[in-house]
Protein backbone atom coordinates (compact mmCIF):
# COMPACT_ATOMS: atom_id res chain seq x y z
CA UNK A 1 0.00 0.00 0.00
CA UNK A 2 1.26 3.38 -0.97
CA UNK A 3 1.53 6.11 1.88
CA UNK A 4 1.87 9.47 1.76
CA UNK A 5 4.75 11.32 2.88
CA UNK A 6 3.35 14.50 4.63
CA UNK A 7 5.77 17.31 4.11
CA UNK A 8 6.97 19.29 6.89
CA UNK A 9 4.68 22.79 7.71
CA UNK A 10 5.71 25.12 5.45
CA UNK A 11 6.12 29.04 6.77
CA UNK A 12 3.55 31.41 5.67
CA UNK A 13 4.97 32.83 2.37
CA UNK A 14 6.32 36.59 2.33
CA UNK A 15 4.04 40.36 2.40
CA UNK A 16 4.46 41.30 -1.21
CA UNK A 17 5.65 45.04 -1.24
CA UNK A 18 5.70 45.62 -4.48
CA UNK A 19 2.43 47.74 -3.97
CA UNK A 20 4.26 50.03 -1.22
CA UNK A 21 5.90 52.72 -3.58
CA UNK A 22 2.20 53.72 -4.72
CA UNK A 23 0.77 53.68 -1.40
CA UNK A 24 3.83 56.23 -0.34
CA UNK A 25 3.65 58.21 -3.42
CA UNK A 26 -0.02 58.49 -3.22
CA UNK A 27 0.47 59.75 0.48
CA UNK A 28 3.30 62.16 -0.06
CA UNK A 29 0.95 63.56 -3.22
CA UNK A 30 -2.12 64.18 -0.82
CA UNK A 31 0.16 66.40 1.64
CA UNK A 32 1.55 68.01 -0.60
CA UNK A 33 -2.11 68.75 -2.34
CA UNK A 34 -3.65 69.71 1.21
CA UNK A 35 -0.89 71.31 2.89
CA UNK A 36 -1.09 75.19 2.45
CA UNK A 37 2.54 77.02 3.19
CA UNK A 38 2.46 80.51 4.65
CA UNK A 39 1.70 82.72 1.88
CA UNK A 40 2.84 86.27 2.86
CA UNK A 41 6.45 86.52 3.67
CA UNK A 42 6.72 89.37 6.67
CA UNK A 43 9.03 92.78 5.77
CA UNK A 44 7.98 93.83 8.75
CA UNK A 45 9.12 92.95 12.45
CA UNK A 46 5.93 92.31 14.49
CA UNK A 47 6.72 91.83 18.59
CA UNK A 48 3.01 91.70 19.77
CA UNK A 49 2.12 92.97 23.20
CA UNK A 50 0.80 90.58 25.36
CA UNK A 51 -2.69 90.37 26.85
CA UNK A 52 -3.73 88.62 29.80
CA UNK A 53 -7.35 88.25 28.41
CA UNK A 54 -6.69 85.95 24.79
CA UNK A 55 -8.84 83.99 22.53
CA UNK A 56 -7.99 82.07 19.08
CA UNK A 57 -9.72 82.67 15.88
CA UNK A 58 -12.39 80.05 15.11
CA UNK A 59 -12.12 79.98 11.71
CA UNK A 60 -9.05 81.05 10.31
CA UNK A 61 -10.16 80.77 6.39
CA UNK A 62 -12.20 84.11 7.28
CA UNK A 63 -9.27 86.25 8.21
CA UNK A 64 -7.05 88.66 7.10
CA UNK A 65 -4.18 90.52 7.94
CA UNK A 66 -2.62 93.38 8.26
CA UNK A 67 0.93 93.80 9.32
CA UNK A 68 2.08 97.24 10.74
CA UNK A 69 5.60 97.11 12.10
CA UNK A 70 9.54 98.67 11.50
CA UNK A 71 11.06 97.11 8.54
CA UNK A 72 13.15 94.30 8.78
CA UNK A 73 17.08 94.86 8.56
CA UNK A 74 17.52 94.01 5.08
CA UNK A 75 14.31 96.48 3.78
CA UNK A 76 15.70 99.38 6.29
CA UNK A 77 18.17 100.26 3.92
CA UNK A 78 15.53 101.32 1.52
CA UNK A 79 12.24 101.97 3.57
CA UNK A 80 13.99 103.51 7.14
CA UNK A 81 13.32 102.36 10.60
CA UNK A 82 9.55 103.79 10.81
CA UNK A 83 6.82 101.60 10.87
CA UNK A 84 5.05 100.07 7.48
CA UNK A 85 1.99 98.52 6.88
CA UNK A 86 2.42 95.71 4.90
CA UNK A 87 -0.39 93.97 2.92
CA UNK A 88 -0.47 90.89 0.54
CA UNK A 89 3.91 90.79 1.23
CA UNK A 90 3.71 94.21 0.22
CA UNK A 91 4.52 97.53 1.62
CA UNK A 92 1.32 100.18 1.69
CA UNK A 93 -0.35 103.26 2.36
CA UNK A 94 -3.60 103.43 4.21
CA UNK A 95 -5.08 104.33 0.86
CA UNK A 96 -4.84 100.99 -0.14
CA UNK A 97 -6.46 99.33 2.56
CA UNK A 98 -10.27 99.84 1.40
CA UNK A 99 -9.26 98.04 -1.98
CA UNK A 100 -7.39 95.43 -0.01
CA UNK A 101 -10.70 94.61 2.12
CA UNK A 102 -12.31 94.51 -0.75
CA UNK A 103 -10.01 92.03 -2.92
CA UNK A 104 -9.95 89.94 0.60
CA UNK A 105 -14.03 89.71 0.62
CA UNK A 106 -14.18 88.90 -3.10
CA UNK A 107 -11.57 85.42 -2.19
CA UNK A 108 -14.30 84.31 0.02
CA UNK A 109 -17.74 82.66 -0.58
CA UNK A 110 -21.12 85.26 -0.39
CA UNK A 111 -22.35 83.34 2.51
CA UNK A 112 -18.84 83.89 4.22
CA UNK A 113 -18.46 87.20 3.65
CA UNK A 114 -20.35 89.30 6.72
CA UNK A 115 -18.08 86.73 8.96
CA UNK A 116 -14.40 87.89 7.39
CA UNK A 117 -12.76 89.26 10.32
CA UNK A 118 -9.46 91.71 9.97
CA UNK A 119 -6.68 91.13 12.28
CA UNK A 120 -4.16 93.72 12.86
CA UNK A 121 -0.80 92.64 13.78
CA UNK A 122 1.31 95.43 14.83
CA UNK A 123 4.35 95.78 16.68
CA UNK A 124 4.33 96.89 20.38
CA UNK A 125 6.06 99.78 19.63
CA UNK A 126 3.74 101.52 16.91
CA UNK A 127 2.38 104.46 17.78
CA UNK A 128 -1.31 104.56 18.47
CA UNK A 129 -2.34 107.28 15.71
CA UNK A 130 -1.24 104.92 12.88
CA UNK A 131 -3.53 102.10 14.65
CA UNK A 132 -6.52 104.54 14.62
CA UNK A 133 -5.86 105.86 11.05
CA UNK A 134 -5.78 102.17 9.90
CA UNK A 135 -9.01 101.69 11.91
CA UNK A 136 -10.64 104.36 10.13
CA UNK A 137 -10.01 103.25 6.66
CA UNK A 138 -11.26 99.50 8.09
CA UNK A 139 -14.42 101.64 8.87
CA UNK A 140 -14.82 103.48 5.54
CA UNK A 141 -14.08 100.13 3.96
CA UNK A 142 -17.41 98.20 6.32
CA UNK A 143 -14.67 95.84 7.58
CA UNK A 144 -16.14 96.53 11.25
CA UNK A 145 -15.01 93.10 12.35
CA UNK A 146 -11.30 93.73 13.71
CA UNK A 147 -9.43 91.09 16.24
CA UNK A 148 -5.61 92.63 17.47
CA UNK A 149 -2.99 89.81 17.66
CA UNK A 150 -0.85 89.68 20.78
CA UNK A 151 0.62 86.91 22.65
CA UNK A 152 -0.85 85.25 25.58
CA UNK A 153 0.46 86.72 29.32
CA UNK A 154 2.00 84.73 30.75
CA UNK A 155 2.42 86.10 34.03
CA UNK A 156 0.93 85.09 37.29
CA UNK A 157 -2.08 87.69 37.29
CA UNK A 158 -2.23 91.47 38.53
CA UNK A 159 -0.42 92.11 40.99
CA UNK A 160 -1.15 95.24 42.38
CA UNK A 161 -3.83 95.23 44.99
Amino acid sequence: MAQFKRKGSKGTPGISTSSLPDIVFMILFFFMATTTMREVELKVQIKTPTASEAQKLEKKSLVSYIYVGPPTKDMAVHFGTAPRIQLNGAYSTLNNITEFVASERDKLKENERPDMTVSLKIDANTKMGQVTDIKQELRRANALSISYAAAKDKGEGNTNR
